[in-house]
């Protein structure tokens, strides 16, 4: 049996593959990560409630690994090859960042994993990832000897380039709560109730009163602004979005550009399978392909959202059973 697993800042998921099958789990869990001190405690209690024995592991970890270690960037994991091999047993374990494990899953998904963005005739050449969950996550795909291959980027973490006079104020607003300002900050699961704060700190609409109330008591407040925004009972949490969403195409039109990514840019991540509407309604496009006389070649590239959550864990499977 093989663990496949999927760390981010707010879920962990794992799941086990059959060597002998194919790329369908036989059992997968979903668990808090902010529930647990570490990856080898949650693996210990899956592998525990499956009663399974297996001999390695591929995961995905939100954070950059650096010669089979990571020290999680939105959790206080760290997290290492062999601490992992010793503590559950195994033969061999391989960290990946998780959005390198995404990015070879990118290649095996179904058409309807994906919803077509931006409809642009598919072509050969580097594809890449941009995905907002807890944190803002990168990775770039290059077809090299029948296959693609996956570069792990933390360029999630690059600084914030405004666009607007507007996000120049935002800029000058969130320099004041940090020392370094990365796109993460803006537009992420992390990001969004910043932009609202300063929306409303700015007097941009009157706070609606359940909405301002549901945001101080939440724990991850995101979900809150996300749900009152698509259903349009708050101005703030409607702009909010807005900005979230056109930051998140500036950036997606920067990756592009920086590895001519004609195969594709896939949009992962949590939120936007859950703002969907929000994407199509032209505002991350306008966004996208706003770089001048480069204009007409983003219009060319391909844009799909990944609808399909497992996709990490797909990819990680898929680099156990084929590559490690």
């Amino acid at each position: 049996m093989l663990l496949a697993g999927d760390v981010g800042g707010t879920k962990t998921n794992l799941a086990l593959y059959s060597t002998d099958g194919d790329l369908v789990p036989e059992v997968q869990k979903t668990f808090a990560s902010a529930s647990y001190p570490s990856l080898e405690a949650v693996a210990k209690e899956f592998l525990a409630e499956t009663g399974a024995t297996v001999e390695r592991a591929v995961v995905g970890v939100a954070g950059p690994v650096v010669e089979g270690k990571c020290a999680a960037t939105n959790l206080p994991w760290t997290m290492d090859e062999e601490v992992l091999k010793r503590e559950l047993g195994l033969v061999e374990a391989k960290l990946l960042n998780d959005l390198e494990a995404t990015a070879y899953g990118v290649p095996h998904l179904e058409a309807e994993d994906l919803f077509v963005l931006n409809d642009a005739p598919a072509r050969s050449g580097t594809k890449a990832v941009i995905a907002p969950g807890t944190g803002l996550g990168e990775a770039i795909l290059f077809f090299k000897d029948g296959r693609y291959h996956v570069l792990p980027s933390e360029g999630g973490h690059v600084d914030f380039g405004p666009n607007s006079l507007f996000e120049i104020e935002l800029l000058r607003y969130l320099m004041g709560k940090f020392a370094h300002v990365s796109y993460e900050r803006v537009c992420s699961g992390l990001g969004l109730p910043f932009i609202y704060e300063y929306l409303r700190d700015n007097r941009y609409a009157p706070e609606v009163p359940g909405v301002a109330q549901a945001f101080r008591e939440a724990e991850d407040p995101t979900p809150v602004l996300v749900r009152a925004a698509m259903s349009g009972e708050c101005e703030l949490c409607i702009a909010a979005l807005n900005t979230f969403v056109s930051v998140l195409g500036a950036e997606a039109g920067n990756l592009a550009l920086k590895v001519m990514a004609t195969g594709g840019i896939y949009v992962g991540g949590g939120i936007p399978p859950r703002i969907l509407p929000k994407l199509r309604d032209g505002t991350f496009m306008a966004a996208f392909v706003n770089k001048g006389r480069f204009a007409d070649t983003l219009s060319h590239v391909p844009v799909y959202v990944v609808l399909n959550p497992k996709t990490a864990l797909l990819g990680a499977a898929w680099y156990g059973f084929d590559l490690y």
